[in-house]
């Protein structure tokens, strides 16, 4: 359907405020570089270093343009979202905007990145009511999209739950909500959720696969892979949840030692962890440059303004 299809909320401003807008959004990126920096060095002081091959590195540096990518279901979500709120917005724009304001989020209090969207958004033309009320809905969405991991995770609290019971909750419970979803919100809505939950399942897949490698042949079983890849969404969804964590940093690493305790060794599984936050720190970088570079933004009415 196109954009022209919907009826509008559009906002119209000065080239001055305009401008201002796109400064403070873009302060606000360029603070979340600064903070992505310091994260990547403390990280990079922390790793073992012998414990990683060339091949390994090879292996990070494609789960890190894997990882780069997938965030762009998350901005297909949020323009889903928008559109639903009936904000005139093009998916190109949607995505630049996204992007350029994601880095924010690693800057402490964990709201930066929504208040960078929120200027480049209406720095775009996108009126501000419907950009401030995707906020809600996209954290609302992607809540319930990480709630599902939640059935999965019950064979690591419960000895002796069948992990095919936890696939069928799990199965069960995505059906209900898709069409819950879709009544109460409407296809745009459910649009929102699917990518959202696409790009969960991109996470956790990062992450076991990051966990298979540092554990080797003889220590993370197949039959866990579903369970432990729920665990990583799961405790990426407490320390979202979490007020203050910037980007959920050190609840999420928590959360997994609690939940992973025993599949593999404690260094193997904090090794594990490190090497994830590289990956997704690094994924959100090149996430941040392809938006800069290849998409454009363009105001309400449909003309590029970058």
């Amino acid at each position: 359907m196109d954009d022209a299809a919907l009826p509008s909320a559009q906002l119209t401003m000065s080239p001055a405020l305009r401008r201002g807008l796109h400064w403070f959004g873009g302060a606000l990126a360029l603070v979340g570089i600064a903070f992505v920096g310091l994260r990547l060095d403390a990280y990079w002081r922390d790793l073992a270093f012998s414990a990683i091959t060339p091949g390994g590195w090879c292996v990070m540096a494609l789960l890190a343009f894997v990882y780069g990518a997938a965030n762009i279901l998350l901005a297909l979500a949020w323009w889903h979202l928008l559109r639903h709120l009936e904000a005139v917005a093009s998916r190109t724009g949607a995505i630049r905007i996204y992007g350029l304001s994601q880095l924010a989020k690693y800057v402490p209090g964990n709201i930066f990145h929504l208040a960078g969207r929120q200027a480049l958004g209406m720095a775009a033309g996108i009126a501000p009511v419907p950009l401030a009320k995707s906020i809600g809905w996209e954290l609302g969405s992607i809540a319930i999209a990480g709630a599902l991991s939640g059935p999965l995770v019950l064979p690591l609290i419960l000895p002796g739950f069948p992990v095919a019971a936890g696939v069928a909750l799990a199965l069960l419970a995505a059906a209900l909500l898709a069409v819950l979803v879709g009544r109460l919100g409407g296809p745009q809505a459910r649009l929102a959720l699917l990518w959202q939950t696409l790009f969960l399942l991109v996470s956790a897949a990062v992450f076991v696969s990051l966990l298979g490698a540092v554990a080797g042949g003889a220590g993370l079983k197949t039959g866990y892979w579903l369970p432990v890849g729920s665990a990583y969404v799961f405790a990426w969804l407490v320390g979202l949840v979490t007020p203050g964590a910037p980007a959920g940093v050190g609840v999420r690493e928590m959360l997994l030692l609690f939940l992973l305790h025993g599949l593999v060794s404690e260094e193997q599984l904090l090794l594990a962890v490190l090497l994830g936050r590289m990956v997704t720190v690094v994924g959100d970088v090149l996430f941040f440059a392809a938006a800069t570079v290849f998409f454009p933004t363009q105001t309400a009415s449909g003309s590029e303004h970058v």
